[in-house]
Formats: structure tokens, C-alpha cells, sequence
């Protein structure tokens, strides 16, 4: 909020006491915006740890206040959450060569952030005859690759 009042030319006196005001009364948040963030973008777009980071940092919350929020997360979700995008998105892969699929499941799995160790773990998942495609060797791609 600070940001957008000094964007708009506010007088710093000003800005410093209506923030100061609307922090007193429980208007301005940081703690609880991030919470609600890290569950929403967690379940709506099954980010990675790294990703929600960089995605409250760019929005002005606090390091000690990003460090809290998500020292609480489980690695046992992000990794869930990620087979859980490499399940849906498999599914509409099909027809594509073992090998573009799983770059393109790579990518995918990259862009919202997973190590690579998250990214190999997920693409292990599939791997196992029955959950996805029986027979299919994806084991010959590279699992951080290009």
C-alpha cells in the first residue's frame, strides 16, 4: 500500500499516518495476506515454496514474515502438488513422444517453480505402470531437461 500511495504522489506524512491507522485498526495485514496467498495460489495453482517467495517479495511483504509463513509448509504437499500437475497435464499428452512429454511436463513443473529434484520425484510418479500409460520407458529422458 505504501508503494501505491507514494505512486500517486501522496504526501509521505500523510501515507505513513493512514497506514499507521489502518494497521492500528486491522485493515493492513502482511502476516494474514500472506497466509491467505500461500493457501489460495497453493490450491489454485499449485505453486512451489520458491515460487509463492517470489510472488509475496514482489508484492512487498516482509522476509522475517515470508520466512514464518512458509517455514510451515510441508515438503510432502509441494511434492503432492506437483504430481498432481504432472497427472492433469499428462493426461492431455498422449499422443506426444515419451520424450516431448516429459520435457514439456519438465517445463511445466519448472515454470511454477519445483527443484529439480521436486520436478524428478513428480515424473517418477507416472512412471509406475498403471497410473498413466502402462509401458511407457520414460526412464531414457533426462528428468531436469532440455
Amino acid at each position: 500500500m505504501a508503494t501505491a500511495l507514494h505512486r500517486r504522489h501522496t504526501d509521505p506524512d500523510v501515507a505513513e499516518a493512514v497506514l499507521d491507522r489502518l494497521t492500528e485498526v486491522g485493515l493492513v495485514d502482511d502476516r494474514a495476506f500472506a497466509v491467505a496467498w500461500v493457501e489460495s495460489r497453493r490450491l489454485r495453482k499449485g505453486l512451489s515454496v520458491r515460487a509463492l517467495r517470489a510472488e509475496l517479495t514482489r508484492r512487498g511483504v516482509a522476509r522475517e514474515i515470508l520466512d514464518d509463513v512458509l517455514a510451515g509448509t510441508d515438503p510432502d504437499e509441494e511434492l503432492a502438488a506437483a504430481v498432481a500437475l504432472v497427472r492433469h497435464k499428462a493426461r492431455t499428452m498422449t499422443a506426444l513422444a515419451p520424450e516431448v512429454r516429459r520435457r514439456r511436463l519438465t517445463g511445466a513443473l519448472a515454470r511454477r517453480g519445483f527443484t529439480a529434484e521436486i520436478c524428478r520425484r513428480a515424473l517418477a510418479e507416472i512412471d509406475e505402470p498403471g497410473i498413466d500409460e502402462p509401458g511407457i520407458d520414460w526412464s531414457a529422458s533426462d528428468p531436469g531437461g532440455g
